[in-house]
């Protein structure tokens, strides 16, 4: 998904997870993820929920949510039926019966989503390179929309720009990095045709942010940092990722003593609203205690 040369470099540190990310069946995804103590989606739960409920006082209707990097649905889990993040590992670390059909397997978790409550008033569109990971999400009501599209190396298909004229939010739990501004230069004539969304990223600490900030200012946004705030993603795979991860952060001017060095990936919060938003209400009295 990469068309960065640095960003590339920098992902090499990183722990590959291309074996489980985009298979039909998610649980070996999450037994991986739960390993690793994987938690950003719930740093992000309140962060977006808080995002969602400033724009549907705003709208006064129901808010659409464009999540990058959506894999199996996880944050549109947590954001439409208030689920938490052991909740989830719990739900998909459940043994099924070994000779469970495909279509059982479905129905199950269909009715499972179904049966929760669904107190936020959104509807999710998910945007992944995981073309089976999109279709189950979208297969079991997680997505309301699946878009399985790698932005990165082709254009946005006419088919889902109406979909996406309708977005209200546009929200990112790790996957700038993967994703850089190419794919935000392709997505924004769409997302931006009868509306400018608020677009909010959690980024990890050692993806510069400055080229998709540069993109966004072009359509007439302005990006703010969550400043002294970090979340942490998840422990480090092993020792000699958090030592490639420790050495590219110092690369980049970046102290990790306190921080990385302790032993988690951490990320920071950037929130890109249209200058005017941004000027009527600053970050910190957006998320003022």
């Amino acid at each position: 998904m990469m068309g960065n040369t640095a960003f590339d470099e920098i992902n090499e540190a990183k722990a590959c997870m291309d074996h489980v990310y985009d298979q039909f069946d998610p649980r070996a995804y999450f037994r991986e993820l739960k390993k690793l103590g994987y938690a950003i989606p719930s740093a992000a739960k309140p962060i977006f929920q808080n995002l969602i409920g400033h724009l549907q006082q705003r709208r006064d209707d129901t808010v659409h949510v464009l999540d990058l990097g959506c894999s199996y649905g996880v944050n549109a889990a947590l954001l439409k039926h208030d689920m938490s993040m052991p909740e989830l590992y719990q739900h998909w670390g459940q043994n099924r019966q070994a000779d469970e059909t495909p279509e059982e397997f479905v129905e199950y978790h269909q009715r499972f989503f179904d049966d929760l409550d669904e107190p936020e008033d959104i509807e999710v569109i998910g945007l992944d390179v995981a073309e089976n990971a999109v279709a189950f999400a979208k297969e079991i009501g997680l997505l309301d929309v699946g878009l399985a599209i790698n932005l990165e190396t082709q254009p946005l298909p006419a088919s889902a720009e109406e979909e996406l004229a309708l977005v209200d939010l546009v929200t990112s739990t790790g996957c700038v990095g993967y994703v850089t501004e190419k794919s935000f230069e392709r997505l924004l004539p769409a997302i931006t045709r009868d509306r400018q969304p608020w677009i909010a990223n959690f980024v990890l600490r050692m993806f510069p942010f400055d080229a998709i900030e540069e993109t966004l200012s072009g359509r007439g946004y302005i990006t703010e940092k969550l400043e002294g705030q970090t979340y942490v993603q998840r422990a480090f795979a092993s020792v000699e990722e958090q030592g490639q991860v420790l050495e590219q952060l110092r690369e980049e001017g970046i102290d990790p003593t306190g921080k990385e060095a302790e032993g988690d990936l951490l990320a920071e919060f950037y929130l890109s609203r249209p200058i005017k938003d941004a000027a009527e209400v600053p970050i910190e009295r957006l998320f003022a205690a």
